[in-house]
């Protein structure tokens, strides 16, 4: 490990509903707390599904439980940041497990990090992302006018992050039709395959933002499967 650098056990752990995965942040930020586990990395897709944050309004969920069944949306409210959002295949979304008191105790500087994280995936592929006052996540231009590649909502206790972020890659851009997407009206959403006109892969997409994680945060990374991950947390029990 280089001197300076923090251990960072990186986990994709695929396809996963969310209710299971908020379990598993649960369990992580139990662990890293008591310092049983070094800082993580949490990487998965989930199945179609819309979460309101701790302050989200839900006038800004526009479809009824009867469309959300159809569509096979799962709903959640959940303790994050921000308002609401979605949430489905093809998208790339991220959950840092980390002791900011390891780093630095600041809610602003860390959410900065991670759009700067997204920013700079979204330079690998020649788009120039910003950030917009007041509205977190990162933004491009296009023709239609400014359009949300990412969102992020996070959550803190006792210094310890978790939530994360959201990439759009190959996202279906049509279920985000059934919210006010955090609750920002008259500015759509969009991913890396419509600004790009092109196919995008979700493994590579992962890797930069993977590396890009580990530069900003001086990482010493450590990839580790799911099945280990989870033997090391009942260990903790």
């Amino acid at each position: 490990m280089q001197s300076g650098t923090k251990p960072l056990w990186i986990i994709d752990a695929g396809r996963i509903a969310y209710g299971p995965a908020f379990a598993l942040q649960r369990e992580l930020v139990a662990a890293r707390k008591s310092g049983a586990v070094p800082d993580v990395l949490l990487f998965c897709e989930h199945p179609h599904v819309i979460t309101l944050g701790r302050n989200g309004q839900t006038q800004n969920l526009l479809a009824g439980e009867n469309v959300l069944r159809q569509m096979n949306v799962e709903f959640y409210e959940t303790d994050r940041g921000g308002d609401i959002t979605y949430h489905g295949p093809g998208q790339i979304v991220g959950y840092p497990i980390l002791d900011l008191t390891q780093h630095k105790r600041d809610v602003r500087w860390y959410v900065e990090q991670l759009e700067e994280m997204m920013i700079r995936t979204a330079a690998d592929y020649g788009l120039a992302a910003r950030r917009i006052l007041c509205r977190h996540g990162i933004w491009i231009d296009t023709s239609a006018g400014e359009e949300k590649l990412a969102a992020l909502g996070v959550h803190l206790s006792r210094w310890v992050t978790s939530h994360g972020f959201a990439f759009n890659v190959s996202t279906d851009l049509r279920y985000f039709d059934l919210i006010i997407p955090c609750g920002i009206k008259d500015k759509r959403t969009t991913s890396l395959e419509r600004a790009l006109g092109r196919p995008t892969s979700l493994d590579e997409a992962r890797d930069r933002l993977a590396r890009h994680f580990t530069e900003i945060f001086h990482a010493d990374p450590r990839p580790v499967s799911l099945d280990v991950l989870r033997a090391e947390l009942k260990s903790l029990k």
